[in-house]
């Protein structure tokens, strides 16, 4: 396979939302599920975010178990998975945890919308940028260079547009999806897989490959795509 195994890994309500209508990074995984998703960071070779997520909410993608990171040093790797951000415009801050926080490589995938300026001041600070000359990242294209440097095992983060986006293209092999026993409603609050969505004849097909219900009333879902 010319690309990383994938999985996306999303935390949502009981009515598929991934946030509310304000659009803030609202809380949904318990404290439960946040152990669980350290440890798939501490597994994963890197995590990847989309445009939205990078520019506003500011993720480290790192880490947070000492013991964990300790871990992947014995195991010769980095403390922390190499950050993977896609953004059509590149327009984050140099001061970005992002960038700033944590030991580990970090990867930005954008288009020359993004200005050349901006671009060689994430250079600068040793962030590597890949540049398409199309109006959108080529996702089948960064895959390819996500294996070429050497991720093997993918994370995604999100958000839901993004997310829809690899799955649409078949870029994904597993969905893993914490239900959080709470409902946000809200027409334009975002769900999981955002996009312009698809017509039922072209629905993606899934098979639930494992499922766990745990006392805080969360139920944890895993999906393989057909």
């Amino acid at each position: 396979m010319n690309r990383p195994y994938t999985f996306i890994n999303v935390a949502m309500t009981a009515d598929g939302k991934i946030d509310t209508f304000e659009r803030k990074g609202a809380a949904i995984s318990s404290k439960r599920d946040k152990v669980r998703v350290d440890e798939l960071r501490a597994a994963a070779d890197a995590v990847l975010v989309g445009g939205k997520t990078l520019l506003e909410e500011q993720p480290k993608l790192t880490v947070k178990s000492e013991a964990l990171r300790e871990r992947r040093i014995q195991q010769g790797r980095s403390p922390n998975p190499i950050k993977v951000g896609v953004a059509t415009i590149a327009d984050i801050r140099m001061d970005s945890d992002f960038i700033k926080v944590g030991d580990s490589r970090k990867v930005i995938f954008t288009t020359s919308q993004t200005s050349i300026s901006q671009l060689e001041s994430l250079r600068a600070l040793g962030v590597d940028v890949f540049v398409d000359e199309t109006p959108r990242v080529d996702l089948a294209n960064m895959m390819r260079t996500l294996k070429e440097i050497g991720v093997n095992h993918l994370m995604v983060e999100g958000g839901g547009t993004i997310n829809f986006e690899l799955m649409r293209l078949g870029l994904v092999d597993e969905l893993l999806v914490y239900m959080a026993p709470m409902i946000f409603g809200g027409a334009n609050s975002p769900t999981l897989a955002d996009g312009l969505g698809l017509p039922r004849d072209r629905a993606l097909e899934m098979k639930l490959a494992d499922i766990e219900r745990w006392d805080d009333g969360g139920v944890v879902l895993k999906y393989q795509f057909l």
